[in-house]
């Protein structure tokens, strides 16, 4: 069996030790940006949710500066996004490339569209759950706390999953641009060096990883339904 698969894929096999260690390069940023995205996508998600026209804490300004802002973001390719950014991540991070030199635009190429994840989540949420909070006098905090983020975590879950799956990809299309990872590591030997099969080796742990967080995502709804 082994022998067989020396024969099938004797780039790989050389290059193991190397793919596994891009494969922990890819799962550190997936985790580090995931994390941080996580946190300010999910603050603007109810932001936007609260202060849209009929929200708890409605203020069409803000609103309308955030949906233009996140709009905006959204409507750049994340190729062109990485380009754009290096002069920040520079002067952020202190470099440009590598794992460290991918979490800033990975990081601005999720929030946009998790925020708005978020944001669809929650208004999915029953409405007569806000007003029953409303007429108890229920405070406009406690209703995030207690009706959007209790209440909407099997939403929250479900548009995370999504997030962090979109963000395997975007993980990898960093590595073209030098950001390490498994992108990184199929484009040096896969594509440039026309290894093949270090390319269907890099897609097959990318589709375990895909599987593993879209299996626990919904493991976790289905813990948290009532």
């Amino acid at each position: 069996m082994f022998d067989w698969f020396v024969l099938l894929a004797p780039n790989v096999m050389k290059k193991f030790p190397e793919m596994i260690k891009c494969t922990g390069q890819t799962l550190y940023m997936m985790a580090l940006s995931g994390a941080i995205a996580f946190a300010i996508g999910l603050s603007l998600g109810v932001v936007l949710t609260a202060t849209r026209k009929g929200g708890i804490w409605e203020n069409m300004p803000i609103y309308t500066v955030l949906d233009k802002l996140i709009n905006l973001f959204r409507s750049i390719p994340f190729i062109i996004l990485l380009a754009a950014l290096i002069p920040l991540t520079r002067a952020v991070v202190g470099t440009a490339i590598g794992t460290a030199g991918a979490i800033l635009p990975l990081v601005f190429g999720t929030v946009p569209f998790f925020s708005r994840q978020v944001e669809s989540a929650l208004l999915q949420l029953d409405s007569g759950l806000v007003e029953a909070a409303q007429s108890m006098g229920v405070s406009p905090m406690g209703i995030i706390f207690r009706v959007y983020l209790k209440e909407g975590i099997p939403g929250i879950v479900r548009v995370t999953t999504i997030t962090m799956v979109s963000l395997v990809g975007l993980t990898a299309m960093a590595g073209a641009v030098g950001g390490g990872g498994l992108g990184d590591f199929a484009i040096r030997y896969g594509h440039q060096r026309n290894q093949v099969d270090i390319t269907y080796a890099t897609v097959v742990v990318l589709l375990i990883l895909v599987s593993i967080l879209q299996g626990l995502g919904t493991l976790i709804i289905k813990k948290t339904t009532h």
